[in-house]
């Protein structure tokens, strides 16, 4: 299993060299620069219990989402509108687009976006429906693109699987859901947040193999503001 898991690991570096640098790539120039703006800037964090933030410690002060409005400062408006169980997959056992947050986030018209779907679409009676999903994702950065304020939109690979549970499984992760992000990222000209690079080889932030504690909240945090500020 061990050795599995570095080849995969290894398959999925080597994805994410062809297509861009290790943390971000895509379109360039989409860094937010608050002095373009001339009101607090909306951020909205989608996502699924990793974004939310299940099994951090003290969660309503540590999810990543709230880590990232206390860094980037009094100019952001950052809300988590995470879902635990979560799929981007409109067939999904616990389809995203059906939760309530999907409105939220909606209504909050947004200047900046970021996704983070995809862990729970890797279950087997999600991944099931695995032709739809690049379909599903690119009607969600529609509908997101369309708002009012025109977000910049950034996509996020899933976090690694270090052990599979609840069907969430690696394979799927890297195999299907992080080759499909960055075909779509591609061809959207968009931004990828490379999550699953920045969460790589930290076994101990994932205490129950699957979501990030503190110390990953906090990482994924500063790699999507690394990435929003275009650092």
């Amino acid at each position: 299993m061990r050795k599995h898991f570095f080849l995969q690991t290894a398959l999925v570096l080597g994805v994410i060299g062809a297509v861009g640098c290790a943390t971000v790539s895509g379109k360039g120039g989409q860094a937010v620069d608050p002095a373009d703006y001339d009101e607090t800037i909306r951020v909205a964090c989608v996502g699924d219990s990793i974004t939310y933030g299940s099994a951090i410690k003290d969660r309503k002060n540590n999810n990543y989402p709230v880590v990232l409005g206390r860094s980037l400062g009094e100019r952001f408006e950052v809300r988590n509108f995470g879902v635990s169980g979560a799929t981007l997959l409109k067939k999904g056992d616990f389809s995203y687009w059906d939760r309530p947050e999907f409105g939220g986030a909606t209504q909050f018209n947004p200047h900046v976006v970021v996704i983070k779907l995809g862990t729970n679409d890797t279950k087997p009676q999600n991944w099931k429906h695995a032709d739809d999903y690049i379909a599903d994702y690119e009607a969600m950065i529609d509908h997101f693109a369309a708002l009012p304020a025109k977000p910049k939109i950034w996509l996020c690979s899933p976090a690694p699987v270090y052990q599979t549970r609840w069907g969430i499984n690696e394979m799927s992760v890297v195999e299907g859901v992080i080759p499909m992000v960055r075909a779509l990222a591609k061809r959207k000209s968009l931004p990828v947040i490379d999550l699953y690079t920045a969460l790589s080889g930290k076994p101990e932030m994932f205490p129950d193999k699957i979501h990030p504690n503190a110390a990953g909240a906090k990482v994924m945090a500063e790699t999507v503001e690394a990435a929003i500020l275009g650092r």
